[in-house]
Order: C-alpha cells, then structure tokens, then sequence
C-alpha cells in the first residue's frame, strides 16, 4: 500500500503493526505524541504522500505512516483483545502484541493471554476496585514514555486511559482532557475519595493539567511517572504530590 492509492477522507484504516507512532507532524523525526495499537480503526483526515493524519476512535488526531497501516476490514471490533500475547501467521512468522492491541482474525495466539471481544465487559467489569486491580497487575514494570500507551512504554494519561478503555470506560487521551470527561470530587488531592478515582496535578504556573494518576482508595495512587521512571504506586501522596494537585475527579 502506498501513493498510488486515491484517499478519500471517507477512507478507514486499520493498524497492522504491533505499535505504530502517531506523530505531531508528516515526518518520522517529528516529536510522538501518541501511539496506535494494532487493530485500532482510523478515519482519514487528510494525506502528505506516504503520510496520513488521522483520528482514532478517541478523536485523537496526529500523523503516521502508510505503512503502518492496511484497509479496514468492518470486522476488526469482534477480534481478539491482546492481553500480552505472542501470535503466529499462516506463515509461521511470529508477532508479539502488547496489551490492548487486537489479534487479527487468522492469528494463532502461541503465548500469553487473548480474550475475546465479547468476553471484555465480564473480564474487565465497570468496577472501581477491579480498575485499581487492572492498574496495579496489567502495568508492572512499565517504563516511562512519553507518548507510549503500553506496558513496552507508557506516559501518565496513557496508562489512565488504556486502563478505563478495557474496563468499557472511554476518555479522552490527554490529562486536561481526562479532567474534562470526568465528575469533579474535591479540588483538593489531599481529601478523602475513593479507589478508582483520577487524581490531577499540574507543574506550571497557570496550572494547566500535566500529570494524572489512579487513586488506590487508601490514600495513595498508580501512575506513570517519569521521575520514577515508569509505572509505579505511592502509597501516599508526597509533599511534592499534594503542593501540585489540582483536584480529584471521578469516571466510574
């Protein structure tokens, strides 16, 4: 697939590669702002040569190449779900996939865990404790990456998201945005709430949202944080922590 074909911003695509970049602009040096999973469905905004910008189910809009990418089927929301696998093709070459990703119909599963799609709302129930669950066994040992949506890398609002979209709660993909899709608690960190909650923070003087975590229920939460290098659970909130909470919100 590449130029020869005639787009259409009708057109839909369907990720075929484990994880492709969804980048700020029409070139593979361009800063990453998201990432796609394979078997995400894409609509087609507009093109650049092999380069497409295109926004994903979330309206989540950014750059990726053509070649990350094969037509839309119609059948892609009745594959598998990927929770950490490693596929096999009729060719026999293998493919691992990370968590949230689909498994092509086709693909044989040879290690790790996919569910069926109809099987995601008993497995990954609308639960605040089984959301917690999630957070603390899906995502450990997940490194910092900004941009990243998997346990191979993972930013804050990646990980938040990521997490809710498995328990059939949709947000947004950024923190700001995420604050806009939930139910304001408290605007204080530092006040009672309970497990499943979003906790919100900001490092800027005009306090726009940076950083989002996933309230435990004890006091602390999980979240991706940089500055311990990846996923990770606080027991209780630092100093640092509640100087820059914005405010506790609630999806669940």
């Amino acid at each position: 697939m590449g130029t020869a074909l005639t787009l259409s911003i009708a057109d839909r695509f369907t990720v075929r590669s484990a994880i492709a970049p969804l980048l700020s602009d029409a070139r593979i040096s361009a800063p990453l702002t998201s990432q796609l999973l394979a078997g995400e469905v894409l609509q087609l905004v507009d093109g650049r040569g092999d380069w497409l910008h295109v926004r994903g189910a979330d309206d989540y809009e950014g750059w990726t190449h053509v070649g990350y990418l094969m037509p839309f089927t119609g059948t892609e929301a009745t594959w598998r779900i990927s929770l950490g696998c490693v596929a096999r093709d009729a060719e026999g070459q293998r493919r691992a996939l990370p968590l949230g990703a689909r498994v092509a119909q086709g693909l044989e599963v040879i290690e790790g865990v996919a569910i069926d799609a109809a099987a995601r709302a008993a497995q990954f129930p609308r639960d605040r404790d089984a959301i917690v669950r999630s957070a603390r066994s899906l995502f450990t040992g997940a490194s910092y990456l900004w941009g990243g949506v998997s346990p191979w890398g993972v930013d804050c609002s990646g990980f938040v998201q990521r997490i809710f979209t498995l328990h059939g709660v949709p947000l947004r993909r950024d923190a700001w945005q995420q604050a806009e899709d939930t139910v304001l608690v408290s605007d204080d960190v530092s006040a009672p709430h309970a497990a499943g909650d979003l906790l919100f923070f900001s490092d800027r003087d005009d306090k726009r949202i940076t950083h989002v975590g996933i309230a435990t229920g004890n006091g602390g939460m999980i979240h991706s944080s940089l500055a311990r290098g990846g996923v990770c659970v606080e027991t209780e909130l630092t100093a640092r922590l509640k100087e820059q909470g914005i405010g506790i919100r609630r999806a669940v």
